[in-house]
């Protein structure tokens, strides 16, 4: 399963950016999918979850308020009030259930991710 990340890009602190996650049809359409992050020298780590029917969702401390993640077909991630330390590589995933929350292990297609660069 090939999942595409889009939406990253050069941004200026305070600014916004719209992530997005689509995939083959029916892919993710039973399952929750996960945002997590990579930045420069560090682990993975998880950024927001949405279930199978958009109804439950859940935000790492560090972007509650700022960060809005929602579905259709696709999985959108939209960032608000970006900042430096969100500077890192995004990554969608496929959960294995329709519920997925923080934990990598729940989750099972990834895809290539997308770069965020947040300046100062």
């Amino acid at each position: 399963v090939q999942l595409q990340a889009s939406g990253g890009g050069f941004v200026q602190a305070g600014d916004s950016l719209r992530l997005s996650c689509a995939a083959p049809r029916r892919t993710f359409s039973n399952n929750a999918v996960g945002w997590f992050r990579q930045a420069p020298g560090k682990g993975r780590e998880f950024v927001s979850s949405i279930s199978w029917n958009g109804r439950t969702v859940s935000h790492a401390d560090s972007v509650k308020g700022r960060f809005t993640i929602s579905r259709d077909s696709a999985v959108y991630l939209q960032m608000n009030d970006l900042k430096p330390e969100d500077t890192a590589v995004y990554y969608c995933a496929v959960g294995i259930s329709a519920y997925s929350g923080p934990n990598s292990d729940s989750y099972r297609y990834w895809g290539q991710g997308t770069l965020v660069t947040v300046s100062s």
